[in-house]
């Protein structure tokens, strides 16, 4: 084997090598010519292409612009106007930073650099080379104000790279989801985007927050706008804005997730995670959440300078940046109310001919339930029990089969025609098949599916007593020996009180070894020790775990489904009421414990629909 010396290599290969990390096809191109824009002030971007961008790509701004003394260095390799020192790289504010995007692209393709710094005139100046020898040639240009970048032939001298582009029409749909993630990015700023000379975007520049929803409902649909909570919270240095979508809007992909931290779009596992645990409770197995957020943090709590595509962030206190987005979207889905609030009307049932009159004072309270504040019914439970047969007593106690109907009809209740005396999923008319309760309120009828509904209620109310109470461990009566990686147990003897929150008490009797001697009672008889290594491993990655919250509520929530009133039971319009009033003040009651929807809406809108009226 020939032993070969160490050498410099030639710039033009140290380019084409750098433009490997950085252009991997024209939607990277895309990317860097639109955040330089970006930092250069501009609030205009427009885009041109032709044949995906393969063959053209123009980027044309009305930012700050080039002087003609820096252009020819604009294409030089580490040169950038963004940073001076290693104080501004520890705290990063602008997009780009490492100044190698242009002569990366440059490499690789035929390009020109048209820009003008100046408010007077259009005389501008030209910069133009070509991959083949890398020389600059610089000449004056007519041009306003901002800047130009002309990308033609992409790859045409390197024709591995150019073999791995995919059709016009896969690389137009990447550069199109960069377009988008931009457009959200900066909302302020106006956009375009032509290819082939057809308009495929025309954004104009958003000043309030009707048009940012605007921007929002254009690039993300508008069904995203309708179905999504807005949510805004500042704590601890801070800042989390942005839209999320209703569990029931979930999508079978993670294809409408937008995630920016300062402007800049990412693809971070621990956000990613935080966000995934807010959803855990709601959304259906194999769905994915839709979400726009925007956190902004001190720049120099964020390392930015992980990856050459920028797309990657390092926190440095990743434990309480995901612990703050955890509890945000938690709290906000959490918070989530049919009719977009608790109901505000009296819970108070009405007699009704053959109904039954509910109790509407604690002396009437139902052996086993209890009225608190609020006036709503709960089960009471018993210091160390757990009474679920309580919790469906409020729905069956006067219920009575009646075999032989379809449907059981009542006399609509109701307080009277004022609308604003109406709950958000209004009043009981009927129940189907003694599965489904049928009820009337503003917007029209209301279909709530029995079983899942009281399930949620009930899963809820259970949570809420293991939370109260917190969590009950119990020692091992032969405490389990297990073997870990060193790294592993190093972490288990520093995070031990965190474990111990948690109910589990580790003691490290080696390098590789620990012994599990306390772990909480839901767990006692199940895997201890993949759920150990599992809680370890969340610890390190992210410096917190679900998982032992996550089992626990398994249990629960087959508790809860067990406990909670069974299809084919008939109830009556009272009980009917009395669930419905539950559900309006229930967390997260538009979704089964499953991830399946509890009720739907059908407007008289919907309705006329299926009756072809209004035709």
């Amino acid at each position: 084997m020939t032993q070969h010396r160490i050498h410099r290599l030639a710039t033009r290969l140290a380019n084409q090598i750098a433009a490997g990390e950085v252009v991997e096809r024209p939607a990277s191109v895309i990317k860097e010519a639109i955040e330089n824009s970006l930092d250069a002030g501009a609030t205009r971007v427009d885009i041109e292409l032709e044949s995906g961008g393969v063959q053209l790509m123009r980027v044309r701004d009305n930012g700050e612009g080039i002087s003609a003394e820096d252009l020819t260095l604009a294409l030089a390799r580490h040169a950038t106007s963004k940073i001076d020192s290693i104080d501004d790289l520890e705290a990063v504010g602008t997009l780009g930073f490492r100044g190698e995007a242009l002569a990366s692209i440059a490499s690789v393709s035929r390009l020109s650099l048209t820009s003008n710094a100046s408010d007077q005139g259009v005389e501008g100046r030209i910069a133009q080379s070509e991959g083949r020898d890398m020389t600059v040639s610089v000449s004056p240009a007519s041009h306003p104000r901002g800047t130009t970048l002309e990308v033609r032939d992409l790859f045409y001298n390197t024709p591995a790279r150019r073999k791995f582009l995919r059709t016009e029409k896969t690389e137009l749909g990447h550069i199109d989801e960069v377009f988008k993630r931009q457009a959200l990015a900066r909302s302020d700023v106006a956009f375009s985007l032509r290819h082939n000379g057809k308009t495929l975007h025309s954004l104009k520049a958003a000043n309030n927050q009707a048009e940012r929803e605007r921007r929002i409902a254009t690039v993300c649909g508008s069904a995203f706008m309708e179905q999504s909570v807005a949510l805004t919270r500042e704590a601890g240095g801070l800042s989390l804005y942005g839209w999320v979508g209703l569990p029931t809007f979930s999508r079978s992909q993670a294809d409408l997730q937008y995630f920016f931290v300062n402007g800049r779009v990412i693809r971070d596992k621990l956000v990613t995670h935080a966000i995934k645990q807010a959803y855990r409770d709601v959304l259906f197995h194999g769905r994915h959440p839709a979400y726009v957020l925007f956190l902004e943090v001190d720049p120099a709590v964020v390392d930015v300078n992980v990856h050459p595509t920028k797309h990657e962030v390092r926190f440095r206190e990743g434990r309480e940046v995901h612990s703050f987005i955890f509890s945000t979207l938690h709290r906000a889905l959490g918070d989530l109310r049919p009719g977009d609030g608790a109901a505000t009307s009296d819970t108070a049932a009405v007699n009704e001919p053959g109904g039954v009159a509910w109790p509407t004072t604690p002396q009437q309270a139902p052996m086993g339930l209890s009225m608190p504040a609020g006036g709503h019914w709960q089960p009471e439970v018993q210091a160390g029990t757990s009474d679920i047969s309580a919790l469906t007593r409020l729905y069956s106690s006067s219920a009575s089969n009646r075999g032989g109907q379809s449907a059981t009809a009542m006399a609509a209740p109701g307080p009277g025609d004022d609308e604003s005396e109406v709950p958000p999923l209004g009043f009981a008319l009927a129940q189907l098949h003694g599965v489904f309760i049928l009820s009337e309120n503003v917007e029209g009828l209301v279909l709530v599916d029995m079983h899942a509904a009281h399930e949620r209620i009930t899963y809820e109310r259970l949570k809420r007593m293991r939370d109260d109470s917190g969590i009950r461990t119990q020692p091992l009566l032969v405490p389990q020996t297990i073997t870990l990686s060193s790294r592993e147990v190093a972490a288990a003897v520093e995070m031990s009180q965190a474990l111990l929150a948690l109910g589990l008490v580790l003691d490290a009797t080696g390098d590789e070894q620990l012994v599990i001697r306390e772990v909480p009672i839901a767990l006692i008889g199940g895997a201890i020790d993949a759920l150990v290594r599992d809680v370890l491993s969340d610890m390190m990655t992210f410096g917190t775990s679900d998982r032992i919250a996550a089992h626990e509520d398994e249990l629960l929530s087959t508790m809860a489904c067990h406990g909670s009133v069974r299809a084919n039971r008939r109830l009556t319009v009272p009980e009917m009421n009395a669930l419905l009033r539950d559900m309006e003040m229930t967390e997260r009651s538009g979704q089964c414990n499953h991830g399946r929807p509890t009720w739907v809406q059908l407007g008289m809108q919907d309705l006329d629909k299926l009756f072809l009226r209004g035709r």
